[in-house]
């Protein structure tokens, strides 16, 4: 017996690796999905690269007379019918802003807003392509872009971006809020940064270019058309389409989930094995 028993327990050190191989097996297999369409921005300087990074497209003038009744029916309850905005309820002038910045809350569906007290989140939008752009159209032809912001919306050539460029702006200018993987953190005063894993190239630029809510305005100064590719191609690139080389990517949120599951599937793997041959001795 003592044998037997002196057997099981010289077993432990081998089942212990196990244990571990098969937590880390629980996580690996790379699972490298492809990059998308937005994210094939490894090649710099094609031969068929366009000579801007990024075209700034204004609507047609000839939306705005269909943009009005639009805007009346859904937005100037709270910005008012000429766009001036509310200040007792916090909706903001939105003339001046340009067409990138109303692109932006229209398009992701964060207006029109139910709750003005409350944080727009991402929704699907509520109009059609054609329509957005009819609002947008309206909205510009209130009153002249201010020179910090874009004149049009902005689409943005990935093809032409550096993604570890790229990487290296995500860090130092995005990383502190929306973290590092892009899935969005908590801020102060009861705001969060949200996830940009389902933002296009257009709305990440948007974003970069008018800083919504409490996000900060990266102007021409700040930021050059150049640089502001190299972070669209980032994020639609490798943090929407990680290919997770080390193992499984679990959300993409970082490594409290990899030692969630390592704990859980790797020492609960081994107590079990534990309770199991305290029960056959």
């Amino acid at each position: 017996m003592r044998r037997k028993l002196r057997g099981r327990v010289l077993l432990l050190p081998g089942l212990v690796v196990v244990g571990v191989t098969v937590a880390g097996l629980l996580t690996s297999g790379a699972s490298a999905s492809g990059n998308g369409s937005d994210s094939a921005t490894a090649s710099i300087g094609s031969a068929d690269a366009p000579r801007s990074p990024i075209s700034y497209v204004p609507p047609p003038a000839s939306y705005a007379a269909a943009g009005r009744p639009l805007f009346e029916a859904n937005c100037a309850s709270c910005h008012a019918a000429d766009a001036s905005g509310n200040t007792s309820i916090g909706a903001p002038n939105l003339q001046g802003l340009g067409p990138a910045t109303v692109d932006f809350w229209v398009a992701t569906g964060r207006m029109p807003l139910a709750d003005a007290s409350a944080q727009p989140v991402r929704h699907p939008n509520r109009f059609s392509d054609q329509q957005t752009l009819e609002i947008v159209a309206f909205v510009s032809s209130l009153a002249p872009t201010s020179p910090d912001y874009p004149s049009g919306i902005p689409y943005v050539h990935t093809a032409s971006g550096d993604v570890v460029e790229g990487n290296s702006l995500f860090v130092l200018n995005c990383a502190g809020c929306h973290t590092i993987t892009g899935a969005g953190d908590a801020l102060s005063g009861g705001f969060y940064a949200p996830s940009l894993h389902k933002a296009t190239s257009t709305q990440v630029a948007e974003a970069i270019r008018t800083g919504p809510t409490e996000m900060p305005h990266f102007g021409p100064g700040t930021l050059s058309d150049k640089q502001v590719t190299d972070i669209v191609s980032y994020v639609t690139g490798p943090i929407q389409h990680p290919s997770n080389q080390g193992g499984a990517g679990l959300g993409g949120i970082g490594p409290v989930a990899e030692g969630f599951i390592g704990l859980l599937f790797g020492v609960g793997g081994l107590m079990l094995v534990a309770f199991w041959l305290g029960d056959r001795s």
